[in-house]
């Protein structure tokens, strides 16, 4: 049996205690897992002065796999997240977020079992803006005038949204790769090619270039980003393996978690050539931190998703079946499954977590 070495960063908020359960759940399944803990964030930053401690990628590198607690970045500090750092600095350029229905996790919707692939580090969130007002936004505006590609308003702020065929051959190669290994059927491109042609447009030939390699193994389709809402509204049994550009992938990923339940059980995959980071695709709610309130179910199953990466598909089975049969049961989960969320026989985060591994060792 192979030793894992995992990178575990609780996060603040209600980091700790999502992540603490996530963590005892995947230490229950019986794998060999060794957790290095190393911290981040707001109250990391409170004790140290560094939001994101060079101790934190040092382990990630080591250890080439990493599972994080969700984590507050501070308004005002001049860092836009460490999620987007973190990614940056290990070039985890796939980002991926299945949508999957459980019974028992309230939904309008029934069935649904979507895998969205969105592009991690290009497009709108690449994070090159010009700032109005300033001098070398006046500059490129004037320049962008002078080659006459437009006119910019001179109380415009800018931002730039780069594609390239690099980025988007990598990300679409690796959702066909994804659809391959996990059995499943389709891929889907969505995109505004047929507004932005330079950008969505190059990253739709891109694409249909990359899908002649996997013709008669997959099927692949694409779709402007404002159908493809109203049809995953509409018919989202339609769809399988969805690949996008970071800002539609954001938003859509979001949609497709409303589709089964909310973010609640929306787990996440940050992926690299050589190095994963998993998280929660939520938030930190520090409103709720230290409560043993929230319900963990999206950390314990982006563990699910952890395992599956490591290779450790029994692993990863036992601990999603033993979270679904907790969420059909409906009777030791926290407050926002039940119908009533003031329901007095809601139990907390802890204890949700007890009850999964009561069902792993049942299992194992």
């Amino acid at each position: 049996m192979a030793q894992h070495n995992v990178t575990f960063i609780p996060g603040d908020g209600i980091g700790p205690e999502v992540s603490a359960a996530a963590r005892r759940c995947v230490e229950a399944t019986g794998i060999d897992i060794v957790f290095e803990e190393v911290n981040a964030g707001a109250e990391t930053l409170e004790k140290t002065g560094r939001l994101l401690p060079d101790s934190v990628s040092e382990s990630i590198k080591k250890n080439k796999t990493a599972i994080k607690g969700p984590i507050t970045t501070p308004v005002g500090s001049g860092f836009r997240s460490v999620n987007v750092a973190l990614r940056k600095a290990h070039d985890l350029y796939a980002c991926v977020r299945p949508c999957k229905s459980y019974e028992g996790v309230r939904s309008r919707y029934e069935n649904i079992d979507l895998v969205i692939v969105r592009e991690n580090t290009e497009d709108l969130y690449a994070g090159i803006e010009f700032e109005v007002g300033r001098p070398e936004t006046g500059k490129l505006i004037e320049q962008i005038k002078a080659l006459g590609a437009g006119s910019i308003r001179s109380d415009s702020g800018i931002s730039i949204k780069p594609i390239s065929i690099y980025g988007t051959r990598r990300i679409v190669k690796f959702a066909f790769e994804y659809a391959l290994a996990h059995k499943r059927r389709k891929v889907t491109a969505v995109h505004k090619a047929n507004i932005m042609k330079y950008t969505d447009g190059l990253f739709l030939s891109v694409a249909r270039e990359v899908a002649k390699e996997y013709a008669s193994r997959i099927e692949f389709e694409d779709r402007i980003v404002d159908n493809m809402c109203m049809q995953l509204v509409q018919r989202p049994e339609a769809f399988d393996v969805i690949v996008l550009p970071n800002l539609y992938g954001d938003i859509i990923s979001d949609l497709c978690a409303g589709l089964v339940g909310g973010l609640g059980v929306a787990p996440g995959a940050n992926i690299g050539e050589t190095i994963a980071l998993f998280e929660a695709t939520h938030g930190s709610a520090p409103k709720y931190k230290g409560l043993n309130k929230v319900n963990p179910a999206a950390m314990i199953l982006s563990a699910v998703l952890m395992l599956d990466y490591l290779k450790e598909k029994k692993a990863a089975q036992m601990l999603e079946q033993a979270t679904a049969e907790v969420f059909k049961e409906g009777k030791a989960v926290t407050y926002d499954f039940k119908e009533n969320r003031d329901d007095t026989s809601a139990v907390g985060t802890k204890e949700m977590a007890d009850a999964i591994i009561a069902k792993i060792k049942k299992k194992r």
